[in-house]
């Protein structure tokens, strides 16, 4: 049966690499290669992932990000756990490909010059995903103004709203001068949000902003998509009337208020992207009911986030695969194919990654892990929600269970922001009880400046990843999308995408919510005590099939193929190929 054509979709221009642009995705933050530090965590790695899969499905995609010259920040640990922060300074010039134009924003009602870089992304077929990095250290710029580029998260609120104008407005500028047009702008979190502002100013001309009407801002609309990312209320960035004033400007402030996103008398980055965005989602089935609940009059829809498989399987996992199912690298659902394989081959894989976490630990802490210990492994940001220390909540229970079963191995890694005292105070707790529990049958390391490689290697080497996040803040979680594509079970709290990938008993399995913290501590024990570690120490076989579960039912679904295509089809062009199968549209989308 022949497949219908794409109908409504806008003809691509070939005559120019950027007119074929057809979405542009903007980000604070995009973990592009492992030696550009411009990422701090998750809402990075995502984006990361995002254009690596955009790559390798041939969509015509380009992205802006800054260009964060002194990175986000490399951590030191003291030995009883005190976080020092250093700058991660490297080297653009040596990176990235200068871009000629050079364009003016206004900040405080002076000229910013704005310049580009650009650093490719190249799929399994040879596509381009272009990525474009705004930086303001250029001479004619004031010396304040040239460290606007300097730091993720850095500065105070003044700092970063004048990084989301570079962002959002110098952005805009930057796409326009390379004749970039594209048909949809999606908003990676609030941080993007004023790319809207510079549309409202393309869409009412000639016009004084103060005419803009309701019919431009639908028109505005019409081209935006927004994710939001956090059910944590200080996560939406807010800033003062009067900094937003002195920053942007008496009459785009005032445009911004009209069309309501200012409430309490704030300028609200999330409902600038609400006010102004067709198609608005959350992260995870849960974080979608969740936002619609914290934002009652716009309409949430919910894609549930994934990761890039090719990225985050290891090394010998993508050989097996590879030979036993070749088809995976272009379309990631053929990993439910992994079913097939040998338990027995899905283990021995894994070993070798885990030989690898051993080899890393010993090496950074002098520590020698053993390979036939049970190995659990925690690794997040350090957020006082995500409750690093809920496994420490009865030390004397964890060291009985340890000595039960003949050992027990404990990793964790994660940094804390360098304004988070309490979660600096969290990290600390990690190693007071490492301190307390460390025995020839438990031991607990944490491993400092948690990032891209170290995070590869944790997910792929360790027995059992935990996530303890308080409920309801998990907006979704990908670390442990990443430990499932390498075989490796879940034990975590029903919250962001393990309610999708939890079956309990074979893919992991679930803390169960309670009254009290004890209460939840207390469910994470007796499932250590009575279900996994007996299975992993007394039935390795069916240890190993759970692997098999894990990577073939949760690595062929929780991917940022699977994810771009839902973008593709129910955001960016909805309506597009509700009649076709998925690399239809693909093929559709690169024409």
């Amino acid at each position: 049966m022949a497949s219908a054509k794409v109908t409504n979709l806008p003809t691509a221009n070939q005559d120019s690499f950027w007119q074929d642009r057809r979405v542009a995705y903007f980000s604070m933050e995009i973990a592009v290669a492992p030696e550009i530090p411009t990422y701090s965590g998750g809402l990075g790695v995502l984006a990361g992932d995002t254009l690596r899969s955009a790559a390798d499905t041939g969509l015509p995609l380009v992205a802006v990000t800054l260009l964060h010259r002194r990175g986000y920040f490399r951590q030191h640990l003291s030995p009883d756990g005190v976080q020092t922060e250093q700058d991660a300074p490297w080297e653009p010039e040596k990176l990235l490909e200068p871009l000629s134009p050079a364009e003016a924003i206004t900040i405080q009602g002076r000229p910013v010059m704005v310049r580009a870089w650009r650093k490719d992304i190249v799929g399994v077929d040879g596509h381009v995903v272009p990525v474009i990095f705004l930086d303001t250290d250029l001479a004619p710029n004031d010396p304040w103004d040239r460290t606007l580029t300097d730091h993720l998260y850095g500065g105070d609120t003044f700092y970063r709203l004048c990084q989301e104008t570079v962002l959002g407005l110098g952005g805009m500028r930057i796409l326009n001068a390379l004749g970039c047009a594209p048909d949809v702008y999606h908003m990676n979190e609030g941080h993007a949000a004023l790319l809207t502002l510079a549309l409202l100013e393309e869409q009412v001309g000639d016009r004084e902003l103060a005419q803009a009407t309701e019919e431009d801002r639908e028109q505005v609309c019409e081209r935006c998509v927004f994710t939001t990312h956090t059910p944590v209320p200080a996560g939406h960035d807010r800033f003062s009337l009067d900094q937003a004033q002195h920053i942007l400007g008496a009459e785009r402030t005032s445009a911004l208020q009209r069309f309501g996103c200012c409430p309490e008398g704030m300028l609200n980055m999330t409902y600038v992207a609400l006010r102004f965005s067709r198609y608005v989602n959350g992260v995870a089935m849960q974080h979608g009911r969740v936002s619609q609940e914290m934002f009652p009059n716009s309409t949430i829809h919910a894609i549930t986030n994934g990761v890039h498989a090719a990225t985050w399987l290891q090394p010998a996992m993508q050989r097996l695969l590879d030979e036993r199912v070749p088809e995976w690298r272009r379309d990631n659902l053929y990993l439910r194919f992994a079913i097939g394989i040998a338990p027995e081959e899905i283990h021995a894989r894994h070993m070798e990654g885990k030989r690898k976490l051993i080899a890393t630990v010993a090496e950074r802490t002098g520590l020698k892990l053993q390979e036939d210990c049970f190995t659990l492994c925690f690794a997040r940001r350090a957020a006082t929600y995500k409750r690093a220390d809920l496994l420490f909540t009865d030390r004397g229970r964890l060291a009985r269970i340890a000595e039960e079963f003949g050992g027990l191995q404990i990793v964790y890694a994660g940094k804390a922001h360098p304004h988070d005292e309490a979660g600096k105070a969290m990290i600390r707790s990690v190693f007071d009880a490492a301190a307390a529990l460390n025995s020839s049958l438990l031991r607990i390391v944490y491993l400092e400046n948690y990032e891209w490689e170290l995070g590869a290697i944790l997910t792929a080497g360790a027995d059992l990843w935990l996530n303890t996040p308080r409920l309801p803040y998990e907006a979704s979680g990908t670390s442990g999308m990443k430990a499932a594509m390498n075989g490796v079970p879940s034990l975590s709290t029903l919250d962001g995408w393990w309610i999708e990938g939890w079956i309990e008993g074979a893919t992991g399995w679930a803390i169960t919510e309670g009254e009290t913290e004890a209460d939840e501590a207390n469910s994470l024990y007796e499932k250590l005590e009575r279900e996994i570690l007996p299975l992993y120490y007394r039935d390795p076989r069916r240890w190993a099939e759970i692997m098999r579960m894990s990577l073939a039912i949760n690595g062929s679904f929780f991917n940022t193929h699977r994810m771009l295509y839902q973008y593709v089809t129910n955001a960016y062009f909805p309506g597009a190929g509700r009649s076709l199968p998925r690399r239809e549209v693909e093929l559709q989308m690169s024409r």
